[in-house]
């Protein structure tokens, strides 16, 4: 009686990203991407971003479809609460990033995933923003993310996968490392 090797699948094709690894090290001027998003003030403190068409591979790319995201501050602010705060959609793409990730190395390392939840927490102090006292960050004092994972692997197996996610996330990097941001304005 022949044994089989129970394949994990947790829906992310491994052989797919490997060969575009391997294409993308053999054709370096290739893997350099420029991601684009327009954004568009609707009223208040409300704004609407699209997501759509990127750089990449060489060329112009573009998603299926676009995708838009409403940002606004909460009621509390004396806004109208159309959308997540800009700020919250930081932990959005962080999360998204580090559980992509998860479920990659998940697959590549034959683990199957059952369920994988993230809670994210960033502490501010709005004296910052709202010009109270100059001493006081703009942003987040700190980000904390707590993971919830069901699979079969090891404690020890499961912290590798969330520590590889990290070595390899665009986006922890893009938070724990300075990034230059130029802003530059044109009247229309």
């Amino acid at each position: 009686m022949e044994m089989q090797e129970k394949m994990a699948a947790n829906g992310v094709n491994v052989e797919a990203l490997l060969g575009a690894r391997q294409a993308l090290t053999e054709a370096p001027e290739a893997a350099r991407f420029k991601w684009r998003a327009t954004s568009e003030w609707v009223n208040g403190t409300h704004s609407r971003a699209t997501v759509h068409g990127f750089f990449g591979l060489g060329g112009e790319q573009q998603h299926r479809q676009a995708f838009t995201f409403d940002t606004d501050h909460p009621e509390v602010f004396a806004a109208e609460d159309n959308g997540a705060t800009p700020v919250e959609m930081i932990l959005v793409g962080l999360a998204g990033c580090l559980g992509a990730g998860i479920a990659s190395v998940a697959q590549n390392r034959n683990i199957q995933l059952r369920s994988v939840k993230a809670t994210l927490e960033a502490g501010m102090d709005l004296q910052g923003i709202l010009g109270i006292d100059d001493a006081v960050r703009n942003g987040f004092d700190g980000i904390k993310v707590h993971y919830e994972i069901d699979a079969d692997a090891t404690e020890e197996e499961i912290a590798a996968l969330v520590a590889q996610s990290q070595k390899r996330s665009a986006v922890f990097d893009i938070l724990t490392n300075p990034t230059d941001v130029m802003v530059t304005t044109r009247k229309s």
